[in-house]
Formats: structure tokens, C-alpha cells, sequence
């Protein structure tokens, strides 16, 4: 039976960065994943690059900063090898809140478009990636790197022998390794045998098409709703926060809430003509903080749970990971996230 040095369980943007850079690391590596690579949680997503106090938790913000540095070099690396265009903007982020104090940085100036009285404005210099040409360049790239993949194999368990991790066992077969990690996101926690505790947490949203490509240019953020602008003249609105289970189902009087709640922002939005509309699921666990690193069983890692961070995160948590799954002392602590703290 074929064997690999390493196995990744999940082709979200965590497992398949993390997949590359093991293969950097001169290992042989195999990835499985229940559907289609890249096609869950890391699809929906938005893409905002959110690495500032007050809007990243403290705990993630020495991890968020990181990888936000790293990725220019990160895109252009999936671009070389993978020969497909990322929508990477540098445009930068108008937040927008209410307080007692007005504070206006120049909204109007900033966007002709958006209808920002009674706000709080502040700019932030802040990118933005399209996940889905993210995904699709690292599946490309890892294909090209040689890093075999197992699609439509729903892992069941880890695989132990003389106590050590020894590959996984999926509802059609079995695959052999010595190393083995689990980035399965929302269903990590149905793995055996460590049961993480991680769960859906249901985000709904839509993509319209913008009456004037250039209608809106920056990432627009409130409380209630966001606006990302795509380089196409796409815009995604989002986005909902939902404990509904693996439920992935659109709801249209939601959908409309968040178009509504778009258009009183950029009023013009009205004309924007409904794309698409779907429900991702993102990984959360019960302090909202990734689980990174070993687990008690020699061989077998973790690295899912990053809620809402996904996409930001995926340069940083490769590096640390492959650090520690080659036996290196990771450039950043990463104690804080680890799965001992749910031992309790």
C-alpha cells in the first residue's frame, strides 16, 4: 500500500497551504477531503485581511499582523506556480460606527457613493484577497507540486499503531502515514479520537453586480453588514452570524435584509443586479481562538478553528504548522492555542 510522509485531512485554505508547505519542507504529502478541494467553508468566505486593534481579538493580533505581512508574497508565489490571476486589493477599509462623537475621515471623499451621515468613519489600511481565486490557485499549485489528493473520502478516524499516529481511515479505504493533521474546519470534531470542539457557525450572503465597476473601490464596514468590491465590478454583501448546524440553506428574507441594509449605505446599490447568494460554514470553537499543534497522540496535529480568520490566517498558520510538524521551534508561541486547553 502506498504511503506518504504526510496526510492532511481537509482542502480548505488551511489544509491546502499548509499541504504546500510541508511539501516545501521536502515531504511527500496527501491530501483528503471529504467533496470537492476548496469548495466549503473557504468559498464563501469574504476576504477581508483584518489585522488591526479593536477589530481582531488581542490573542490573534500577533498571529493576524503576521500573516498579514506575508501575504503579497503569498499571492504572488500561488500566481507563479498556479498561473491563475488572484483579486488581491490594496485599496484599503472605511470602517463605519456609531458613537457620540462624529469623527469624519473623509467618507465622502473617499467614496462619492456612500451615504455615511450620522456615522463614524476611520480609514484603515487594510487588504482584501477573492477566496475563490485563492483556493483554486492553491489547489493548482499543489497539484503542481506533486501533492496527491483524495477527493470524495469522508475521514472516519485516525489510524494508531504502538500507540503513534499511523494514517486515517475514511468510509472507502485506508491511507498510511506517520504524520498526520487535521484541518477538517467545522467537522475536525467528528474525527476520532480526539473530539474537538469545534462547530458550524452558519454565514449567509450575497454577490450583485455593481452598476459602475468602480461604483464603490474600498471594503465598507459596519456593525451590521460589509461591502467588498471586487476588481470585476463584483460586490459581496455579508454577512450573517448563525448557530443553525450544518444547515447551508439560504434564507431570502434574510438575503434581503443584508441588500437592504447595502443599499441604505450606497443607495445606488439599488440598481445592483443579485449574482448569487449562498451559506458558508465557519469553524468555531467555544473561545472563538483556532486550535493549533500537537494533540496527545504522537504524530497527529491540529489546525482548524479559525472562525472567521480563515483566509488571513492561512500564510501564518502553515508556517508555524510546518514548523512544528518537522520537529522546529515555531517563530511565534502558539500555546495559547493549544488543544490542552480543552482538556478540562
Amino acid at each position: 500500500m502506498k504511503s506518504w510522509d504526510a496526510i492532511v485531512i481537509g482542502a480548505g485554505i488551511i489544509g491546502l497551504t499548509l499541504a504546500i508547505e510541508l511539501n516545501k519542507l521536502g515531504l511527500r504529502v496527501l491530501v483528503a477531503e471529504k467533496g470537492e478541494p476548496g469548495r466549503e467553508s473557504s468559498w464563501a468566505a469574504g476576504g477581508m485581511l483584518v489585522d488591526c486593534p479593536g477589530e481582531t481579538s488581542p490573542e490573534l493580533l500577533d498571529l493576524a499582523t503576521a500573516s498579514a505581512r506575508m501575504y503579497p508574497e503569498f499571492v504572488h508565489e500561488l500566481q507563479d506556480e498556479s498561473r491563475l490571476k488572484i483579486d488581491l486589493r490594496s485599496v484599503g477599509t472605511i470602517v463605519l460606527a456609531h458613537t457620540e462623537t462624529e469623527l469624519h475621515l473623509g467618507p465622502v471623499e473617499f467614496e462619492p457613493a456612500l451615504h455615511a451621515d450620522g456615522w463614524t468613519a476611520l480609514y484603515l489600511q487594510e487588504r482584501c484577497v477573492d477566496p475563490r481565486h485563492l483556493t483554486a490557485a492553491a489547489v493548482a499549485a499543489a497539484r503542481h507540486r506533486g501533492i496527491d489528493f483524495s477527493s470524495g473520502d469522508h475521514v472516519l478516524s485516525l489510524e494508531v499503531a504502538d500507540g503513534k499516529a499511523s494514517g486515517i481511515r475514511t468510509n472507502k479505504t485506508k491511507f498510511a502515514a506517520g504524520t498526520v493533521v487535521n484541518c477538517a474546519g467545522a467537522w475536525a470534531g467528528q474525527i476520532g479520537p480526539h473530539l474537538f470542539p469545534t462547530r458550524p457557525v452558519k454565514g449567509q450572503m450575497l454577490c450583485v453586480a455593481m452598476p459602475e465597476q468602480e461604483m464603490v473601490r474600498h471594503v465598507i464596514r459596519t456593525p451590521d453588514v460589509y461591502l467588498i468590491p471586487r476588481s470585476d465590478g463584483r460586490m459581496l454583501i455579508g454577512a450573517t452570524v448563525e448557530e443553525a448546524g450544518f444547515d447551508k440553506q439560504t434564507v431570502p428574507e434574510t438575503i434581503l435584509k443584508l441588500r437592504e441594509k447595502a443599499i441604505d449605505l450606497v443607495p445606488r446599490l439599488a440598481k445592483a443586479k443579485i449574482l448569487e447568494a449562498w451559506a458558508g460554514l465557519r469553524p468555531g470553537t467555544p473561545d472563538k481562538l483556532p486550535i493549533l499543534g500537537l494533540t496527545s497522540t504522537p504524530g497527529y496535529f491540529v489546525a482548524t478553528g479559525h472562525f472567521r480568520d480563515g483566509i488571513l490566517l492561512a500564510p501564518i498558520t502553515a508556517r508555524l504548522m510546518g514548523q512544528i510538524m518537522t520537529g522546529q521551534t515555531p517563530q511565534l508561541d502558539v500555546a495559547r492555542f493549544s488543544y490542552a486547553r480543552f482538556s478540562n
